[in-house]
């Protein structure tokens, strides 16, 4: 019995970071278990929001990829590919945008919460707003049968469902199964200034940070807001830097976490240990950089890009089919 498939994908839009780490990549090393796997790297959403400077655009794909490799995504059980590669993605798009009614899309939740997190940019465009009938597209495409989500991504999910339903209800023929939500249980992890980690709040610290850049930035981090003097009783339930313990050294965090409450561990001492282990557990990925080459990484995404491309055309097939467009079957085209 065949697999069912798995659509995932990463918008290039800068470094990743722990927050990508806990919240995606660990689960996507885990979801090649059970799945047929398909890992994209998002660069037309991407430049939805970032086409007024996409000159790091493809050094921020390769960059992104590196990681997943060094992560343990493996090209040999999942399709890494580039989402320009596959023009299949656009053209579902438009023709998806054609079947879904204008509302759909200006309901959703998160175009709004995304133009207040990127406040200054001109994202008043008729791309942007249709970002969710391309996500939509870049899951039918391949006929995922589940998407793993966050909960904030999930009215996303339930616009691809909605579509698949009017889709099946306009031309009277399934073609898609309606995609299910994996929920990631992903631990929360804030940004060193204790606000959500985001790459436009600049409160992040990357896979690839050197050792010395996490022992500054660990020593900026927000600790417990109710600790003035060290001899204070800690509150480690209300601590950032206790929330990183638990998720990057979860054998120590007990121990700290009492120290912390008893007043035997002040906050300098526990953010510069806390340094040590996010440098041990980054070591990976810097270490990867060594001996991996973005011609590895490109030979990877074009042979990614031919498998995608198998797939999504006979989706499109199916779709082209039933909507009529292209020349009628058992008639010779192109003379």
């Amino acid at each position: 019995m065949s697999r069912k498939r798995c659509l995932s994908g990463m918008r290039p839009t800068g470094k990743l970071h722990l927050g990508h780490l806990v919240g995606v990549l660990q689960n996507w090393t885990q979801l090649q278990e059970d799945y047929d796997c398909y890992f994209m790297v998002a660069d037309w959403h991407a430049l939805m929001s970032e086409y007024e400077h996409p000159d790091k655009l493809r050094e921020w794909s390769y960059d992104n990829v590196l990681d997943w490799l060094a992560c343990g995504i493996d090209p040999k059980r999942s399709v890494l590919f580039r989402q320009s590669d596959v023009p299949e993605h656009l053209e579902l798009y438009t023709l998806l945008s054609i079947v879904t009614p204008l509302g759909w899309v200006e309901r959703v939740p998160t175009y709004k919460e995304q133009l207040r997190e990127l406040e200054g940019r001109d994202l008043a465009t008729y791309g942007f707003l249709g970002y969710p009938i391309l996500q939509a597209a870049d899951i039918l495409a391949y006929k995922a049968h589940v998407v793993p989500v966050g909960e904030d991504q999930l009215p996303h999910l339930e616009l691809a469902r909605e579509i698949v339903r009017r889709f099946h209800f306009l031309y009277r023929q399934e073609v898609f199964p309606e995609p299910q939500a994996l929920l990631a249980r992903a631990p929360k992890l804030l940004g060193t200034d204790g606000r959500k980690m985001s790459k436009s709040y600049n409160n992040t610290i990357s896979l690839t940070e050197s050792p010395d850049a996490i022992r500054k930035l660990a020593q900026t981090m927000f600790t417990d807001p109710l600790r003035i003097k060290m001899t204070d009783p800690g509150h480690p339930e209300a601590c950032n830097v206790c929330n990183y313990w638990t998720l990057f050294s979860p054998e120590r965090a007990k121990t700290v976490r009492e120290e912390c409450r008893t007043a035997k561990r002040g906050c300098v001492q526990n953010k510069q240990e806390l340094a040590e282990s996010l440098i041990e557990a980054t070591e990976p990925f810097r270490a990867f950089r060594t001996r991996a080459s973005l011609d590895e990484v490109e030979r990877i995404l074009q042979d990614g890009a031919r498998r995608a491309r198998h797939a999504a055309q006979q989706t499109m097939a199916d779709v082209k089919r039933l909507i009529g467009i292209g020349p009628l079957k058992g008639v010779a085209a192109g003379r």
